[in-house]
């Protein structure tokens, strides 16, 4: 059944459809990749021991309607991980355009308008996606911020340039 999260106000920015066109044909898993590397360096030091708990082996999926593109993750032993589109259903998929996206992490609506709106789809594990929900509500927004994201990427490139780097154990 669809959940409306495609009808869209007028007034929300969406994506060309030449840019969702291109976005759509890349494969899922590098993307997947990324967007939990992104978790890994933003979330993961602000994500609560009793979260942690709750999402261990836990099927996810964030789809981005508007650029055709999911990504598909689960948390374990410490760290965001990419899951194969195949590997198992996700316990939980939100989904909504990306416009939507970067208003809930922004916290320029929150996600109760944007479900009730239509904007925002929560499909799966309902107690899972409270969860989510309220865990995305408790961060302190000054982590999201773009620029303070894009420090905290530098400072995490920085680390992973200053590791030395290995070769493979020889046989």
């Amino acid at each position: 059944m669809d959940s409306g999260v495609n009808e869209i106000t007028s007034t929300s920015p969406r994506l060309p459809a030449a840019v969702a066109g291109v976005l759509s044909r890349l494969p899922p898993w590098p993307g997947s990749r990324l967007f939990c590397t992104g978790l890994n360096v933003l979330m993961r030091p602000h994500l609560p021991t009793d979260i942690a708990e709750r999402l261990e082996g836990r099927a996810l999926r964030i789809q981005v309607a508007d650029a055709g593109l999911a990504f598909d993750y689960t948390w374990r032993q410490g760290a965001f991980y990419p899951l194969s589109a195949s590997a198992q259903s996700p316990d939980l998929i939100l989904k909504a355009d990306l416009w939507a996206f970067y208003q809930l992490l922004q916290r320029q609506e929150d996600p109760d308008t944007l479900f009730f709106n239509r904007r925002l789809s929560i499909e799966g594990d309902t107690e899972l996606g409270l969860m989510v929900k309220n865990t995305l509500d408790a961060l302190d927004p000054d982590i999201l911020h773009p620029r303070a994201m894009l420090k905290q990427g530098r400072v995490a490139l920085q680390d992973v340039l200053r590791r030395p780097i290995r070769s493979p154990a020889s046989s």
